[in-house]
């Protein structure tokens, strides 16, 4: 079975003494492509480069998180980077972009105004993107109908089922990962079950977001034992309690979700035939 690891960050200084390793491993386990976001101007060489490097693809943007330390020129910078790199296949989409309102002390107009400059550089160039959303899906929602792009994914989609249905309205797939192994996240289960298959894309977030099986609570962090490496290896086994969790074949899965990734960056069909 082949799959796609729709969103690791394999640039992340988690993983950066062993990459070629990790990537091997998970693509010895059949993950066949990831595609790299980027979170801020610092790493968008990065990605491409380790993109290039190992046969997958990149998304190039600022990621909310980044926006208060980002520059107002970094917008023009990235404008000038999607035109330069524009031709290039493995560039899929504008990403990782986003609102965050969980996280406390970010400037929310700053971020509105990084994401909205983002989806309109996505509309310029006809590119999908690939949105950050935690406690933000409303938000997200009035900037697509306000600057229409070209779909793209709902990474680590933890919403509402109407939430959900909103973004698939306007061409979105939602992206799944480590959370949805844990037993006690009932509520991501039940929207994992009763989506429609062509709604759902697979993804690690890579180093973060790990399974339940990875996981080392905060107590016994303290005490010393550190937290287990969510890497790209790690995805059949995650879709393994998605496919359980739909009641599906794990075949069935793999390709539904190949297809899904494809349709939501549609420049991945054609680096997968290469």
């Amino acid at each position: 079975m082949a799959w796609i690891d729709t969103h690791a960050h394999l640039d992340a200084p988690e993983l950066a003494h062993d990459v070629d390793a990790v990537r091997e491993q998970a693509r010895a386990q059949g993950v066949v492509h990831c595609v790299l976001p980027a979170v801020e101007r610092s790493n968008w060489d990065s990605v491409r480069l380790l993109a290039h490097r190992h046969g997958d693809s990149y998304a190039l943007g600022i990621h909310p998180l980044y926006t208060g330390r980002a520059q107002d020129e970094d917008l023009e910078l990235l404008a000038h980077t999607l035109q330069q790199h524009r031709a290039d296949p493995r560039l899929v989409a504008v990403g990782e972009i986003g609102l965050d309102y969980f996280v406390p002390g970010l400037d929310a107009e700053r971020q509105q105004r990084f994401y909205r400059a983002q989806l309109a550089l996505a509309r310029r160039f006809d590119l999908p993107v690939i949105l950050h959303v935690r406690r933000s899906a409303d938000k997200l929602l009035k900037g697509l109908r306000d600057i229409a792009v070209p779909g793209g994914i709902a990474h680590a989609f933890n919403g509402s089922s109407q939430q959900a249905q909103a973004f698939m309205a306007l061409g979105f797939k939602l992206g799944f990962g480590g959370a949805v192994t844990y037993d006690r996240a009932l509520q991501l289960r039940r929207l994992a079950a009763e989506l429609p298959e062509s709604a759902i894309v697979l993804e690690t977030d890579a180093p973060d977001i790990p399974p339940h099986w990875l996981y080392t609570p905060a107590a016994q962090r303290a005490a010393g034992q550190p937290q287990g490496r969510n890497t790209p290896v790690q995805l059949p086994r995650i879709a393994q309690v998605l496919a359980d969790v739909r009641g599906v074949p794990l075949a069935a899965l793999a390709r539904a979700t190949t297809a899904n990734a494809c349709a939501a960056l549609p420049r991945l069909a054609g680096l997968l035939r290469g």
